[in-house]
């Protein structure tokens, strides 16, 4: 690993357009973009699991609490396009097809505030999305109530989404275990099939 990272990190190699694709020409995308440029030159190079984090600290950090606007604009400006711009080399270079793209969070937030600018954590219903795959593009699975309090319509536990992703790997969620601590049945979640191709 310490002989192949440098050449990972090399970007000298890449188109500019490539680079500009990831937002490395703008200071507001720049660090994230480098992230995701990474990350699929990893992929390119036999990599199969790449755990990207926006926000480990610092200015990125998306728990608002308070300041809300203010934090998610930021923050969304510096994910969007990186994150556009990954699934758009993924797909051209053939590498989508293959490659599970994830983007979730522990937990969403309230419908309501929290003080005058904030708002709290909420498990009952957020969204996550995936892409490539195997997954279905462009559908849309489960709805919120009008407030978007509650998950109403094909509601999901995050089992379900880790089972979706492991039977994506070629694996059974069913059998996969971790030697010496049993599952309970009702603990295992099911693949959502709706959504995958």
């Amino acid at each position: 690993m310490q002989t192949s990272v440098p050449d990972v990190l090399n970007f000298a190699s890449e188109t500019e357009e490539t680079r500009n694709l990831y937002g490395m020409d703008s200071a507001d995308t720049r660090d994230f973009g480098m992230q995701l440029l990474a990350s699929r030159r990893l992929v390119e190079r036999g990599v199969r699991f790449i755990q990207i984090q926006h926000g480990a600290g610092g200015a990125g950090v998306w728990d608002a609490h308070g300041g809300l606007k203010a934090n998610h604009s930021r923050n969304a400006k510096s994910v969007d396009k990186p994150i556009a711009g990954l699934l758009k080399d993924l797909n051209r270079r053939g590498l989508l097809d293959d490659t599970i793209v994830i983007f979730g969070t522990e937990f969403g937030r309230t419908p309501g505030t929290q003080g005058s600018d904030g708002r709290d954590h909420h498990i009952y219903g957020f969204s996550v999305w995936m892409a490539g795959g195997g997954i279905k593009g462009g559908v849309i699975h489960g709805q919120t109530d009008e407030l978007g309090f509650h998950a109403v319509e094909n509601r999901h536990y995050v089992t379900d989404i880790h089972a979706t992703i492991v039977h994506q790997l070629g694996l059974d969620p069913n059998k996969l275990e971790i030697p010496g601590r049993k599952r309970l049945d009702i603990d295992r979640g099911k693949p959502i099939y709706q959504i995958i191709a």
